[in-house]
């Protein structure tokens, strides 16, 4: 199963590919989508459906997984990356995969195994756990987290059913 994992923001958003045969992970791909600083909101998002639309037209995964977006103490900030958020999310339903979202504690807890973990340490447990990958952005290295994370909580029991309530 080939996985693709979107960490959103407005001006950097990570993506990674891995590929989950049982419990053996292997790293596909990552990289970061970039908008530019100077460009308008709107041309902001567009540049980040086509990156991402390009990442699922290249790799063609079978699954995506976004990260939950929390709410920080700049409300307008909180909005951008709401709306970077959105795109991460429409970009692969309109290439018909299932799109699952996690909280960042949990995206933290499966790959480092505490919900608090800073960047540096996911890094590191990143490329552990994907071997060969050398991924130096934190952007790309949180989007393969999120990807393991959705490896491992793909077929927990009883998330078909809550992906299912969610659709209702």
């Amino acid at each position: 199963m080939r996985l693709l994992g979107i960490d959103p923001g407005l001006r950097n958003t990570g993506w990674g590919i891995i590929e989950s045969q049982g419990n053996r992970l292997i790293f596909v791909a990552a990289g970061v989508v970039k908008s530019t600083a100077t460009a308008t909101l709107a041309e902001r998002l567009v540049q980040l459906y086509d990156g991402i639309a390009e990442v699922i037209e290249t790799h063609l995964p079978q699954e995506a997984a976004v990260e939950e977006t929390f709410v920080n103490k700049n409300g307008a900030s909180t909005l951008k990356l709401g709306q970077a958020r959105g795109i991460a999310l429409l970009v692969p339903a309109r290439f018909a995969l299932p799109v699952a979202e996690y909280p960042a504690n949990l995206v933290k807890k499966s790959v480092v195994g505490a919900g608090h973990a800073e960047k540096g340490q996911i890094q590191m447990m990143v490329r552990t756990l994907l071997p060969g990958c050398l991924v130096a952005s934190p952007d790309a290295a949180d989007a393969l987290a999120i990807a393991i994370c959705h490896a491992h909580h793909r077929t927990a029991p009883g998330y078909m059913m809550a992906q299912a309530e969610r659709a209702l």
